[in-house]
């Protein structure tokens, strides 16, 4: 049976060892002083995953915005001067909407934008502060979405 392969984050991590069995420097002292945890390690690597998910689901966003807007200009040139068929069509069209991917997205963000941000309570409201002077959850995309951005009348 053959040995199971190592990922690349054992290999750093081997590599990173104090007692010198792997084949890296030893940390310096001041890095010994400081507890050494996964969570840090992936902590320090990286973009925090907070920020990736607040640019997915803005970019998510501003994509279905597009492409809604193109939708609804095509369906507006299609429909000429017929507004109640347009009315007619575009309700439908919004009712078919599926934003499934991204509303998980969006649930994800928040559910965990506050605890992995450390925001703080406002304990006036019960609720986490405002970040910029705003909430910083982000709606749902449904049907009220697309008819609330791109109006059927």
């Amino acid at each position: 049976m053959s040995e199971p392969l190592e990922t690349p984050t054992e290999r750093v991590l081997r590599k990173s060892r104090i007692d010198g069995e792997g084949e890296g420097k030893p940390f310096s002292e001041r890095v010994r002083h400081h507890r050494r945890t996964l969570e840090a390690y992936f902590k320090a690597g990286s973009v925090p995953r907070w920020m990736e998910r607040v640019s997915e689901v803005d970019q998510g966003i501003a994509r279905e915005r597009r492409r809604f807007a193109e939708r609804y200009r095509a369906l507006r040139e299609e429909c000429g001067r017929d507004r109640e068929e347009f009315a007619r069509r575009w309700r439908a069209i919004a009712e078919a909407a599926r934003f499934d991917e991204l509303n998980d997205l969006i649930r994800q963000h928040n559910d965990w934008y506050p605890i992995e941000r450390d925001l703080p309570m406002d304990m006036r409201t019960r609720d986490y502060v405002k970040v910029n002077g705003r909430s910083y959850r982000r709606p749902e995309l449904g049907a009220e979405w697309v008819l609330e951005h791109f109006p059927a009348t």
